[in-house]
This record gives structure tokens, sequence and C-alpha cells, in this order.
């Protein structure tokens, strides 16, 4: 019950981030180009993971949400009616760059095992 109840609080603030860094947050280091992959909220309620992919410099646009956090957490206080507003927790989200690798090594041994069956039939002729 708890982890579902988890599951749809993450979703909504998930949409809620998105919009008010979007829409609210006036920081000119922030790129145009962000956007929020995910939240994880802990069970007591008291910290929000969110990450955040980016497209430009991460380290710049991390120290702009990580400066705007309160105003973040403040809106997002008044759009979802909750007891708690867990603190927020800005992270980079490395799951683009991971899958494009594994994609990339996929590919990889599927060329490899192509050249290799083209070996071996040379080989049996």
């Amino acid at each position: 019950m708890a982890n579902r109840r988890n599951d749809r609080l993450s979703g909504e603030m998930k949409r809620v981030i998105s919009e008010i860094i979007r829409t609210e947050v006036k920081d000119p280091r922030l790129s145009e180009l962000v956007s929020v992959t995910d939240v994880n909220v802990t069970e007591d309620l008291k910290y929000a993971k969110v990450y955040i992919s980016v497209y430009g410099d991460i380290k710049q646009n991390l120290d702009a949400l990580h400066s705007a956090r309160g105003f973040i957490r403040r809106e997002l206080g008044k759009r979802i009616k909750m007891r708690i507003i867990p603190e927020l927790l800005f992270e980079k989200d490395d799951s683009i760059e991971k899958g494009i690798y594994m994609s990339s090594l996929i590919n990889k041994v599927i060329e490899e095992e192509a050249v290799r069956k083209v070996e071996d039939e040379a080989d049996e002729e």
C-alpha cells in the first residue's frame, strides 16, 4: 500500500517539479533543455531525489537547481497538498548514457558475430 502511494506521489511530484522548472525558475544558469526523468521519495517522505537530464553543462544546471530548491519546494507545497513537503535532492540521471553504452556494446557483439559467421562459412568452403 505504501509503495503504491509513494509511486503515485513520485509521479505527481515529477510532473509538478518539471512544470515549475520549465515555467517559474528564472535562473540564467539553467538550460532550457532540462528534464526531470524520475523522482524517488523516501518512505518517511522526508527526502525526494529528483533525477535530472540536461543537454549541456550538468554541473551548472545542478548548481542552479540547488540554489532554487527552496523556491521549488515552496511551490510544490502550494500545488500538492501534503502534510510534509520532502527536502529536494537534485542528482544527475545518467541512465541515458548507460543505455547508449549498452546499445553500443550490443551492436559491437552483433557485428563481431556476423564477421565470425562469414569467416566460418568461408572456412567450410
